[in-house]
Protein backbone atom coordinates (compact mmCIF):
# COMPACT_ATOMS: atom_id res chain seq x y z
CA UNK A 1 0.00 0.00 0.00
CA UNK A 2 1.55 3.54 -1.27
CA UNK A 3 1.52 6.51 1.68
CA UNK A 4 -1.31 8.06 -0.83
CA UNK A 5 -3.62 5.06 -0.94
CA UNK A 6 -3.37 5.24 2.76
CA UNK A 7 -3.65 8.58 3.39
CA UNK A 8 -6.98 8.53 1.15
CA UNK A 9 -8.33 5.98 3.11
CA UNK A 10 -7.85 7.94 6.13
CA UNK A 11 -9.21 10.89 4.77
CA UNK A 12 -12.48 9.14 3.45
CA UNK A 13 -13.22 7.40 6.92
CA UNK A 14 -12.64 11.02 8.28
CA UNK A 15 -15.04 12.46 5.71
CA UNK A 16 -17.79 9.62 6.69
CA UNK A 17 -17.33 10.38 10.14
CA UNK A 18 -17.90 13.91 9.77
CA UNK A 19 -21.12 13.35 7.48
CA UNK A 20 -22.46 10.90 10.58
CA UNK A 21 -21.80 13.33 13.00
CA UNK A 22 -23.69 16.00 11.27
CA UNK A 23 -26.33 13.91 9.94
CA UNK A 24 -25.63 15.17 6.01
CA UNK A 25 -25.90 13.34 3.01
CA UNK A 26 -24.19 15.68 0.57
CA UNK A 27 -21.52 13.72 -1.90
CA UNK A 28 -17.83 15.06 -1.01
CA UNK A 29 -15.35 14.90 -3.67
CA UNK A 30 -11.27 15.39 -2.62
CA UNK A 31 -9.38 17.52 -4.92
CA UNK A 32 -5.94 16.78 -4.82
CA UNK A 33 -3.87 19.56 -4.66
CA UNK A 34 -0.86 18.77 -6.74
CA UNK A 35 0.83 21.84 -6.80
CA UNK A 36 4.64 21.69 -6.39
CA UNK A 37 3.97 17.99 -6.09
CA UNK A 38 6.13 15.44 -8.62
CA UNK A 39 4.71 13.97 -11.78
CA UNK A 40 5.31 10.93 -10.18
CA UNK A 41 4.03 11.63 -6.84
CA UNK A 42 0.82 13.09 -9.22
CA UNK A 43 0.92 10.01 -11.00
CA UNK A 44 0.21 7.57 -7.86
CA UNK A 45 -2.48 9.72 -6.44
CA UNK A 46 -4.11 9.25 -10.15
CA UNK A 47 -3.35 5.38 -9.66
CA UNK A 48 -5.06 5.60 -6.26
CA UNK A 49 -7.96 6.66 -7.50
CA UNK A 50 -8.00 10.67 -6.98
CA UNK A 51 -9.98 12.13 -10.64
CA UNK A 52 -9.87 15.57 -9.32
CA UNK A 53 -6.47 17.49 -9.57
CA UNK A 54 -5.92 20.55 -8.37
CA UNK A 55 -3.24 23.67 -9.65
CA UNK A 56 -2.81 26.88 -8.87
CA UNK A 57 0.26 27.57 -11.27
CA UNK A 58 -0.48 27.43 -15.13
CA UNK A 59 3.12 26.14 -15.53
CA UNK A 60 2.36 23.14 -13.46
CA UNK A 61 -1.31 22.83 -14.45
CA UNK A 62 0.29 22.63 -18.14
CA UNK A 63 3.01 20.19 -17.75
CA UNK A 64 0.73 18.25 -15.33
CA UNK A 65 -2.01 17.76 -18.05
CA UNK A 66 0.18 17.15 -20.66
CA UNK A 67 1.69 14.33 -18.71
CA UNK A 68 -1.96 12.67 -18.28
CA UNK A 69 -4.38 14.50 -19.76
CA UNK A 70 -7.79 12.46 -19.54
CA UNK A 71 -7.30 10.75 -16.68
CA UNK A 72 -8.01 13.72 -14.67
CA UNK A 73 -10.37 16.17 -14.14
CA UNK A 74 -8.20 19.66 -13.61
CA UNK A 75 -9.48 22.47 -11.26
CA UNK A 76 -7.67 25.73 -10.90
CA UNK A 77 -7.59 26.76 -7.02
CA UNK A 78 -5.28 29.33 -7.40
CA UNK A 79 -6.09 32.77 -8.13
CA UNK A 80 -5.69 33.82 -12.05
CA UNK A 81 -4.56 36.79 -13.63
CA UNK A 82 -6.05 38.12 -16.06
CA UNK A 83 -3.34 38.48 -18.68
CA UNK A 84 -2.85 34.33 -17.94
CA UNK A 85 -6.79 33.54 -18.75
CA UNK A 86 -5.38 32.55 -22.53
CA UNK A 87 -3.05 29.83 -21.03
CA UNK A 88 -5.81 27.74 -18.90
CA UNK A 89 -9.03 28.42 -19.20
CA UNK A 90 -9.32 25.69 -21.99
CA UNK A 91 -7.31 23.39 -20.10
CA UNK A 92 -9.42 22.81 -16.79
CA UNK A 93 -12.37 21.68 -15.86
CA UNK A 94 -13.37 24.21 -13.17
CA UNK A 95 -12.16 27.81 -11.94
CA UNK A 96 -12.40 28.04 -8.50
CA UNK A 97 -11.31 31.61 -8.07
CA UNK A 98 -13.71 33.85 -10.02
CA UNK A 99 -13.66 37.20 -8.33
CA UNK A 100 -13.72 40.28 -10.78
CA UNK A 101 -15.36 41.50 -13.43
CA UNK A 102 -12.48 41.71 -15.20
CA UNK A 103 -11.31 38.15 -15.15
CA UNK A 104 -15.16 37.13 -16.01
CA UNK A 105 -14.64 39.55 -19.32
CA UNK A 106 -11.41 38.20 -20.44
CA UNK A 107 -12.94 34.11 -19.68
CA UNK A 108 -15.91 34.81 -21.64
CA UNK A 109 -13.39 35.91 -24.87
CA UNK A 110 -11.44 32.90 -24.28
CA UNK A 111 -13.16 30.23 -23.32
CA UNK A 112 -14.45 27.68 -26.22
CA UNK A 113 -17.02 25.82 -24.35
CA UNK A 114 -18.73 27.25 -20.64
CA UNK A 115 -16.47 27.27 -17.81
CA UNK A 116 -18.00 25.74 -14.44
CA UNK A 117 -16.81 28.58 -11.81
CA UNK A 118 -16.60 28.94 -8.18
CA UNK A 119 -17.19 32.13 -6.97
CA UNK A 120 -15.02 33.30 -4.24
CA UNK A 121 -15.93 34.77 -1.60
CA UNK A 122 -13.85 36.66 1.61
CA UNK A 123 -16.42 35.21 4.30
CA UNK A 124 -13.84 36.01 7.01
CA UNK A 125 -13.13 39.17 5.60
CA UNK A 126 -9.27 39.03 5.67
CA UNK A 127 -7.10 41.52 4.12
CA UNK A 128 -4.48 38.87 3.03
CA UNK A 129 -7.33 36.83 1.14
CA UNK A 130 -8.59 37.38 -2.16
CA UNK A 131 -12.57 37.43 -2.96
CA UNK A 132 -15.84 39.12 -2.81
CA UNK A 133 -17.28 40.11 0.73
CA UNK A 134 -20.68 38.21 1.26
CA UNK A 135 -22.30 41.42 0.59
CA UNK A 136 -20.70 41.53 -3.29
CA UNK A 137 -21.36 38.12 -4.20
CA UNK A 138 -24.83 38.05 -5.36
CA UNK A 139 -25.35 41.51 -6.89
CA UNK A 140 -21.49 39.87 -9.14
CA UNK A 141 -23.51 36.84 -9.62
CA UNK A 142 -26.45 38.75 -11.15
CA UNK A 143 -23.98 41.17 -13.45
CA UNK A 144 -22.47 37.57 -15.36
CA UNK A 145 -25.87 36.71 -16.90
CA UNK A 146 -24.73 38.23 -19.98
CA UNK A 147 -21.35 36.17 -20.34
CA UNK A 148 -22.16 32.62 -21.99
CA UNK A 149 -19.19 31.06 -21.34
CA UNK A 150 -19.72 31.20 -17.70
CA UNK A 151 -21.19 28.84 -15.14
CA UNK A 152 -21.56 29.52 -11.70
CA UNK A 153 -21.61 26.25 -10.08
CA UNK A 154 -20.88 26.91 -6.38
CA UNK A 155 -18.93 29.31 -4.17
CA UNK A 156 -15.47 28.67 -2.82
CA UNK A 157 -13.71 30.47 0.66
CA UNK A 158 -11.00 29.68 2.65
CA UNK A 159 -11.00 29.88 7.02
CA UNK A 160 -8.91 31.41 8.87
CA UNK A 161 -5.57 30.13 9.74
CA UNK A 162 -6.55 29.40 13.28
CA UNK A 163 -7.23 26.61 15.57
CA UNK A 164 -10.97 28.18 17.24
CA UNK A 165 -13.00 25.86 15.75
CA UNK A 166 -15.93 28.45 16.67
CA UNK A 167 -14.33 30.76 14.03
CA UNK A 168 -13.79 28.42 11.18
CA UNK A 169 -17.06 26.56 11.27
CA UNK A 170 -18.66 30.25 11.32
CA UNK A 171 -16.93 31.07 8.31
CA UNK A 172 -18.15 27.42 6.38
CA UNK A 173 -21.61 27.58 7.87
CA UNK A 174 -22.19 31.71 6.10
CA UNK A 175 -20.78 30.51 2.89
CA UNK A 176 -23.53 28.19 3.01
CA UNK A 177 -26.06 30.26 3.85
CA UNK A 178 -24.87 32.72 1.08
CA UNK A 179 -24.78 29.68 -1.34
CA UNK A 180 -28.67 28.98 -0.53
CA UNK A 181 -29.41 32.11 -0.86
CA UNK A 182 -28.05 32.28 -4.73
CA UNK A 183 -30.01 28.53 -5.03
CA UNK A 184 -33.22 30.57 -4.48
CA UNK A 185 -32.62 32.93 -6.91
CA UNK A 186 -33.19 29.83 -9.22
CA UNK A 187 -30.53 32.19 -11.83
CA UNK A 188 -30.10 29.42 -15.02
CA UNK A 189 -26.68 30.73 -15.46
CA UNK A 190 -25.93 30.07 -11.58
CA UNK A 191 -27.00 26.56 -10.06
CA UNK A 192 -24.67 27.18 -7.46
CA UNK A 193 -25.37 23.87 -5.82
CA UNK A 194 -21.45 23.20 -4.89
CA UNK A 195 -19.45 24.39 -2.06
CA UNK A 196 -15.80 24.12 -2.38
CA UNK A 197 -14.19 24.72 1.26
CA UNK A 198 -12.22 23.19 3.83
CA UNK A 199 -8.52 21.79 3.40
CA UNK A 200 -5.90 19.69 5.42
CA UNK A 201 -6.28 21.32 8.59
CA UNK A 202 -10.00 21.93 9.01
CA UNK A 203 -12.16 19.52 6.05
CA UNK A 204 -13.70 17.66 8.48
CA UNK A 205 -15.47 20.65 9.72
CA UNK A 206 -16.24 21.75 6.18
CA UNK A 207 -17.90 18.51 5.16
CA UNK A 208 -19.88 19.02 8.46
CA UNK A 209 -21.23 22.57 7.16
CA UNK A 210 -21.92 21.00 3.82
CA UNK A 211 -19.15 21.45 1.89
CA UNK A 212 -19.25 19.18 -1.62
CA UNK A 213 -15.32 19.73 -2.96
CA UNK A 214 -12.25 19.41 -0.21
CA UNK A 215 -9.15 20.82 -1.18
CA UNK A 216 -6.48 18.34 0.26
CA UNK A 217 -2.61 18.75 -0.47
CA UNK A 218 -0.47 18.25 2.50
CA UNK A 219 -2.31 15.70 4.31
CA UNK A 220 -2.71 13.41 1.18
CA UNK A 221 0.07 13.67 -1.28
CA UNK A 222 2.60 15.82 0.97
Amino acid sequence: MTKIIHNLESINEKINEAKKRAQVTQDVKIIAVTKQVSIERTSEAIEAGLIHLGENRPEGLLTKKGEFNNQAKWHYIGSLQTRKVKQVINEIDYLHSLDRLSLAEEINKRAINPVNCFIQANVSGEESKHGLSTEEVIPFIKSLQQYDKIRIIGLMTMAPNTDDETVIRKVFRDLKNLQQEVVKLSLPFAPCEELSMGMSNDFEIAVEEGATFVRIGTALVG
